[in-house]
């Protein structure tokens, strides 16, 4: 009897505790799982790429009209053909900004950031893993946004010889910078999100600097204010989305003093998402969820 008590008695003990640690290929599983699991985000990732493909075939289309004037025919025949395709770049950026800052506010918004706090202590690896997760889908969804608008705007633009060669530098600057921009923007708005963990917040800090700020500062003519003008995101993606200066929209940038060489201004962009990126990680690490 006391011998089977005393083998029976291991068998009704609790099994230590096992500390398992969730490895960073976890971390960015989960955050893949979370971006694509939304339907919001394929509604948006489908009406960033129709954006893009509506204004480069309203800006293709716009070409014929231009022509009828001898001012603007001037502008329009200085005009690189990939500059046309991807002028959708100014509205679908503001989707893709909407879907970065979400990453974040959208996770503090229905408390699911405890969770996943409390899952990964470190928090920073959350930040990274985010990071990749929206970058893969920014680089996804704009190539195919180029892609579609570079074969819809060929028709247009073979009647004025402005379809634009795949064997051109130019045209690999402009399709290149456009992707890069996305992914900025995207980041930008992911780090805004994580430093301010408002949804409402987060949106309107990115516009804001984006597309507003720009346009009210294209209302002074003082250089000093055209200068600071230069800077900022937009109007330094000009300077590698635009190298004709003819698909501005409607922004400062050609107006500014300073004018930004292309890797100038992929540096003044890259900047602005570096800033809000090590922002936003400095508040994730050190304020409560």
């Amino acid at each position: 009897m006391t011998a089977a008590t005393a083998t029976d008695a291991p068998s009704g003990r609790h099994a230590p505790a096992v500390h398992a640690r969730l490895s960073f290929f976890g971390v960015l599983k989960a955050e893949w799982i979370k971006l694509l699991s939304l339907r919001s985000t394929w509604w948006t990732l489908a009406i960033t790429v129709v954006v893009m493909v509506l204004f480069g075939l309203l800006q293709a289309s716009s070409i014929q009209f231009m022509m009828e004037d001898e001012q603007l025919a001037a502008i329009a025949s200085n005009m690189h053909g990939a500059e046309v395709a991807t002028s959708g770049y100014f509205f679908a950026v503001v989707t893709v900004a909407v879907l970065g800052a979400l990453m974040f506010t959208g996770e503090y918004s229905t408390g699911m950031i405890r969770s996943t706090l409390a899952a990964v202590p470190t928090r920073l690896p959350v930040m990274a893993a985010k990071a990749i997760a929206i970058v893969v889908v920014s680089v996804l969804t704009s190539a195919v946004g180029i892609a579609g608008a570079h074969v819809a705007t060929i028709p247009m633009l073979n009647e004025y010889d402005l379809v634009p060669a795949l064997d051109d530098e130019t045209t690999w600057q402009i399709y290149g910078g456009t992707a890069f921009f996305f992914v900025a923007v995207a980041l930008f708005a992911l780090g805004l999100g994580a430093l301010l963990r408002s949804t409402a917040g987060a949106i309107t800090a990115v516009l804001g600097i984006m597309i507003l700020l720009p346009m009210v500062l294209s209302f002074f003519n003082q250089d000093w204010v055209q200068d600071i003008a230069a800077f900022l995101p937009l109007n330094a993606a000009g300077a590698f989305l635009s190298p004709s200066g003819a698909a501005d929209a409607g922004t400062a940038a050609m107006d500014a003093g300073i004018d930004l060489t292309a890797w100038e201004g992929v540096g003044v962009v890259g900047a602005w998402t570096v800033l809000s990126l090590i922002l936003g990680s400095i508040v994730l690490r050190r304020r409560d969820a």
